[in-house]
């Protein structure tokens, strides 16, 4: 009798777990080891921060669109990720509205009325070791608030005082500090201690955060009351702008209170370009991005890479090939339009990529050194962050902005608890000599008064039959470039979701140093001895920061079903929260 109690026992739990197992809601297609998107039917906001995500999310629960929301976050994360998070920088944000209409705003951050071409040589004509890059001569005008407030103005519905707030609140209230910014703090130790201002407000003199503090923000709270008052201007024309000049003066600086009140953003016609059926919509110059963006995919259209496979080696090495071209192409052609001619049209031609795309060898690489930018004029025609926010009418914005390298030039101007960008480094030096970020230049993004620097921010959109399909974009520097343009691959060609194509390892070249970067788990042994047999050089070892690999977030619109499912880089703990 036990026995066969035994025996109807299992039966019936084999039963139950047959029905259980076909009630679950296993995806269509096999799924690598990833966490789902995050799927909601009306908005959705994605980045790097919860808390920043959950401001957005509010917004337009409150009536906002995608342009309010954005401009919220963007102020909310100049409280809560201030390592890259800021309105002492700058950036691009692409926006396309419900109605097609689409427009990059370009705050980037412009040099200066005292700048000069040689600022940062020696009386020999050498690169002075970090001038460019720490401290307050490093510093460029600052355009978020500019940008932000000209986002609101032509495309929000809510009032500027209304998306302040949230981080006026923040930053009086404080808010619990995560692993991801303890951690930050910490790594920069050393650049955030040289300078006193900000040594006091983000280590304490020594003290330093741990996870789950409340961290409180005085002096910024002040700034952004006195801007939610007196409105974006105040920034540039009031106390918050005397603030700024009067500690640039007294310490070395160059900026001026000339220099901020005449700070404007420039509004400018997205680059558009076309991947095997897609539209690809992205920014212009000042930024390299979406013409390397563009491209590159060009020459890889040419290839089957869902046939070659994800991860290949023959994959990788059209990927590496492709890159190593846009970058020496953007290191000769790339600057700032408003002051000289870029030749878009061609390095962004299908022809000109396709007689580029010829010069690849699909045995041997390309050594850097024998590798020179092309001719694009001859095919005319006559540690940053990024976030992706969508709203139930068809709004969309995809916003990166930056204080260059995490926690910018270590400068926070006294009384006002900005931080301060380290923007000049973007620029070129000396032709030849590489920046902070291991990028070579030329004379075109050589330093001017007003000038704006050349940028890799590569907020960028992909449409499905004319229709928004996909919005995203990154920080990381150079990074940028490779990591937005393997998610668009990850998804276009090898058919991942949003969040499998986030997830998936990274590698990154950028024609020199003449090496490939690649993150753990990324290449296999076989595939890496592959592509030495071709000629490829490797990083020693792989790694995911120093700089980062990337932390994309991206939303895309099911064509079937219009829900927007956003996908967050768990690199950097990143959030999606929709409604």
């Amino acid at each position: 009798m036990k026995a066969m109690n035994m025996k109807a026992v299992k039966n019936m739990l084999s039963a139950a777990i047959g029905i259980a197992l076909c009630a679950m809601p296993f995806p269509a297609a096999p799924r690598a080891a990833s966490r789902e998107p995050v799927r909601a039917p009306h908005g959705m906001v994605v980045s790097v921060s919860e808390i920043a995500s959950r401001v957005g999310v509010e917004t337009m629960r409150q009536g906002g669109n995608a342009i309010d929301a954005a401009v919220a976050v963007g102020l909310a994360l100049a409280v809560t990720w201030p390592e890259a998070g800021n309105i002492g920088g700058g950036g691009f944000m692409l926006i396309r509205r419900a109605d097609g209409r689409a427009e990059v705003i370009d705050y980037r951050e412009r040099a200066p009325l005292a700048s000069t071409e040689g600022m940062y040589l020696d009386k020999d004509g050498n690169v002075i070791e970090k001038a460019s890059s720490v401290g307050y001569r490093a510093v460029g005008i600052p355009g978020t608030v500019a940008g932000l407030a000209l986002a609101l103005k032509r495309h929000g519905k809510l009032s500027w005082q209304a998306v302040v707030e949230p981080a006026r609140k923040l930053a009086a209230e404080g808010f619990t500090v995560s692993h991801f910014l303890a951690r930050g703090m910490r790594e920069k130790a050393d650049l955030i201690a040289m300078h006193p201002e900000t040594r006091r407000i983000f280590i304490r003199d020594g003290k330093y955060y741990e996870e789950g503090e409340r961290f409180v923000q005085p002096e910024l709270a002040a700034t952004l009351a006195r801007m939610k008052k007196d409105g974006p201007r105040e920034f540039y024309e009031g106390e918050t702008a005397r603030l700024i000049a009067k500690d640039m003066r007294e310490n070395g600086g160059l900026i001026t209170a000339r220099d901020l009140k005449e700070y404007e953003p420039t509004i400018r016609e997205p680059l558009r370009g076309q991947y095997r059926g897609y539209e690809i919509l992205t920014v212009p110059p000042p930024s390299s991005g979406g013409i390397a963006i563009i491209q590159t995919l060009n020459m890889l259209e040419r290839h089957d890479l869902k046939e070659l496979g994800f991860g290949s080696s023959q994959t990788l090495h059209l990927l590496i090939e492709s890159l190593r071209r846009a970058f020496a192409d953007r290191s000769e052609y790339v600057g700032d339009p408003d002051f000289g001619k870029v030749p878009v049209k061609g390095l962004i031609s299908k022809k000109y990529a396709e007689d580029l795309g010829r010069t690849i060898d699909p045995d041997r690489a390309t050594p850097s050194e024998s590798l020179r930018a092309g001719k694009p004029a001859e095919y005319e025609s006559t540690d940053t962050t990024h976030f992706t926010v969508a709203d139930a009418e068809g709004n969309i914005v995809s916003n990166t902005y930056t204080i260059n390298e995490l926690y910018g030039s270590g400068v926070t101007a006294r009384g006002t608890g900005i931080l301060l960008n380290n923007e000049m480094d973007d620029f070129t030096a000396k032709p030849g000599v590489p920046n902070a970020w291991g990028l070579i230049q030329t004379g075109v993004n050589s330093i001017a008064p007003r000038k704006r620097p050349v940028s890799s921010m590569t907020p960028t959109m992909v449409l499905k039959d004319g229709k928004p399909y996909l919005a995203l974009g990154s920080p990381g520097g150079a990074t940028i470039i490779s990591c937005v343009l393997q998610v668009i691959i990850n998804i276009l060609d090898f058919e991942m979701d949003p969040q499998q194509a986030v997830d998936a390892p990274r590698f990154h070249h950028q024609w020199f140093p003449d090496k490939v970067r690649w993150e753990p788990f990324g290449i296999s042994r076989d595939t890496r001895l592959a592509l030495e047999k071709k000629g490829h050089v490797f990083n020693e070892k792989p790694g995911y920061t120093k700089p980062i690999m990337g932390d994309v977030h991206i939303i895309m619109i099911d064509p079937k079903t219009n829900m927007r499912v956003g996908a967050a880089d768990p690199r950097r703990g990143g959030v999606a929260q929709g409604f």
